[in-house]
């Protein structure tokens, strides 16, 4: 019985998304994602003519893992806005350090091509979740939202960075991440109100 063309494409994503959670991006060769799959090493390039488009084909998968799991996280979200950034925040790092390959993929817009295959749809939904949620928290005046939300979440992506490489324990001599992540919130909200 022959896979149809949709069966092969979206065996070659899965292929590439285990291959990079156990193994990393560096293990993402057309060749090696071929080989797994059980076809030819030429095979990918009918359903993705760059190896890039292959790459963001996977990534996406990632960005839609992590969307769903922070869609978990906030519930119905009607926490207030600062409490959802905290949970929101530890949604990220848990799905940042638990899925290193993968999280390390879907920021490398080096080796992704951002407007192909619904990567930035995929993509931007949580960002513009951020910015929401920094406008209803409660922003300075004259702080653009988005700038914001940029700037938080490179403070987010730096601290799981940071804490995969041991480097922030090393440093701060915590054992937990969520002083890290609250006096992050606090760099851009303020303290938490009593």
């Amino acid at each position: 019985m022959q896979e149809d063309d949709a069966g092969l494409r979206a065996r070659l994503i899965k292929v590439g998304v285990e291959l990079v959670t156990r193994e990393g991006t560096q293990a993402l060769s057309l060749r090696e994602i071929a080989r797994r799959a059980g076809v030819s090493h030429g095979a990918p390039r009918r359903y993705f003519p760059t190896h890039l488009e292959l790459l963001s084909a996977i990534a996406r998968e990632g960005f839609a893992a992590l969307g769903a799991e922070v869609a978990r996280a906030l519930g119905d979200g009607q926490a207030d806005p600062r409490a959802q950034l905290t949970t929101l925040g530890r949604a990220y790092l848990g799905f940042a350090l638990a899925n290193r390959g993968m999280y390390e993929l879907m920021f490398r817009h080096d080796l992704l091509e951002s407007n192909h295959l619904g990567l930035r749809e995929a993509s931007l939904p949580l960002f513009h979740l951020v910015t929401d949620l920094l406008m209803r928290a409660g922003l300075r005046p004259g702080v653009d939202p988005r700038i914001a939300a940029g700037v938080l979440w490179a403070n987010a992506h730096g601290l799981a960075q940071l804490w995969g490489w041991g480097s922030l324990q090393l440093t701060t001599g915590s054992a937990e991440l969520e002083p890290l992540l609250r006096a992050t919130l606090e760099a851009h909200l303020g303290p938490e109100p009593r």
